[in-house]
């Protein structure tokens, strides 16, 4: 059952990697954070349908929630809306290139954090895969951003690197809350653990972030519930894959889990090669072969 946190993973990174397409093919029609809120406002109702299915069919039981429970997701539910404010952010700096590239060094930041806050620490192999995984996200974001080393080192003191890295954090510290939060409940099984942690998230994260288009955009949230027959796919995947993201975390470690979440860039990488007919640079090659090493890596340890 150890090892059984590997196929969840990758196939959360393949529907995250779905999500974001369906969710591109709807920001025309909705701001960044219209898009944005979509996957919240859309996928909490479909996530408490699942945590019933697994009570009605599954003979679970629902795990009894404490403060420590709700303190976790409430942290975990306001740390991803914040990464996505402040990657927004970021985007409307000139130099935002810069930020993006050190935005990357989540899985880093996420084995610190997992440390700090829960204990989890990480085998030699495993360190040395986060390392790795790491240069190949920030090779493929050079590559993406059009940046060069040389700018890349220039960019250090401004103030984007800054908010990259705290994008990296808030994202970082997300997938380390929930896993606290589900480790919390000490239930009979993870899958109900993992669920019932789903939905508590989900439904602080659309009132959090209803709360503050109610305050400052109004309009914007109104055309969420216009857009609700494209919206609704999105809300369907988007909680299946977090279904499996959160399953995966209650299992393991998240730095394991997040270092090997990294296959969804191969998963976009082939979709951009035998579906756009793209062709892959250089740079794109050794960061392919660095992250697919990195994915070696963690499997040998974690598994």
């Amino acid at each position: 059952m150890f090892s059984l946190w590997v196929p969840i993973t990758i196939a959360a990174a393949f529907l995250q990697n779905l999500r974001s397409v369906l969710q591109k093919a709807i920001k025309g029609r909705l701001s960044n954070a219209g898009a944005a809120y979509v996957r919240f406002f859309y996928a909490w109702p479909f996530a408490l349908l699942y945590t019933w299915s697994l009570m009605e069919f599954g003979d679970y039981q629902l795990p009894q929630t404490n403060e420590k429970f709700l303190w976790y997701c409430a942290l975990g539910g306001l740390s991803q809306i914040l990464f996505t404010v402040v990657l927004l952010w970021m985007f409307s700096f000139r130099s935002f290139a810069v930020g993006t590239t050190f935005s990357k060094l989540e899985v880093v930041l996420i084995a610190f954090l997992g440390a700090i806050l829960l204990g989890d620490t990480v085998g030699p192999l495993a360190a040395l895969a986060i390392f790795i995984g790491a240069i190949g996200t920030m090779m493929l974001s050079l590559q993406e951003t059009k940046l060069s080393v040389p700018g890349l080192l220039r960019g250090l003191g401004e103030k984007t690197t800054g908010l990259g890295l705290l994008c990296a954090i808030l994202l970082g510290a997300s997938s380390v809350f929930y896993r606290g939060a589900a480790l919390t409940l000490n239930g009979t099984d993870f899958i109900i653990d993992a669920s019932f942690t789903l939905s508590v998230a989900l439904i602080m994260q659309t009132v959090m972030m209803g709360a503050w288009f109610v305050m400052f955009d109004r309009s914007q949230l109104l055309d969420v519930v216009r857009q609700w027959k494209r919206a609704m796919p999105i809300g369907l995947v988007g909680m299946s894959c977090s279904v499996c993201w959160f399953t995966a975390l209650t299992l393991q470690n998240a730095a394991y889990v997040r270092a090997l979440g990294q296959v969804e860039l191969l998963f976009t990488i082939a979709a951009s090669v035998f579906w756009f007919k793209e062709k892959i640079a250089r740079i794109e090659l050794i960061a392919i072969i660095l992250i697919v090493c990195a994915i070696l890596l963690i499997l040998l340890e974690g598994s």
